[in-house]
């Protein structure tokens, strides 16, 4: 599976938790008629939302995806694609994390309000990283496809070639390096 689509997937994903999460929140606080709980979570969502808006605002990879792009292992051969096996080996604390925080949202509505504050913030801290690492490819001639590694483990990436893409320079602007 190419690293970009697992990221656009991972972005959606971490938001459907996200709204998942409010829902069984909202029904919690609803049947116990906590009209406090609801007003503190919609204030958190609304803060989780600002700073994940906030922290993803740049069209460059986060720290993390770029030490991870750098350590990619080149190979000329393409990587067994199997885009369901390798989002359940990654993904799979999202969904133990959703699954526990939405368990008890009838007994303790806020600790499913918390978790959606916190798969939001992550889904839109995350929103342009796909982008940031097509640019890479694009610019690079490369693909970034993840290789088989353990779900416990850190991923691995292997680099692969591409396509390169090149656009026209528009009249009037000079090329770096150009000369005259």
């Amino acid at each position: 599976m190419r690293f970009a689509d697992f990221l656009r997937t991972a972005v959606l994903l971490f938001g459907g938790a996200s709204t998942a999460l409010a829902v069984v929140a909202i029904a919690g606080a609803t049947g116990d008629d906590d009209t406090m709980a609801l007003i503190v979570a919609v204030s958190w969502w609304t803060v989780a939302a600002a700073a994940g808006l906030w922290l993803g605002r740049r069209l460059a990879p986060t720290p993390g995806i770029g030490r991870l792009l750098g350590g990619a292992r080149s190979t000329n051969q393409l990587p067994d694609i199997e885009p369901g096996s390798i989002i359940f080996n990654r993904l799979w604390p999202l969904g133990v994390f959703t699954l526990a925080s939405g368990a008890v949202a009838f007994l303790i509505p806020q600790v499913p309000a918390i978790a959606a504050g916190y798969a939001i913030a992550v889904a839109l801290t995350w929103r342009r990283q796909s982008a940031a690492v097509q640019a890479i490819e694009d610019r690079d001639g490369v693909r970034f496809y993840f290789d088989k590694s353990s779900p416990f483990g850190a991923p691995k990436l292997l680099r692969t070639p591409g396509m390169r893409k090149v656009e026209p320079v528009p009249a009037g602007v000079e090329r770096e390096g150009a000369r005259p």
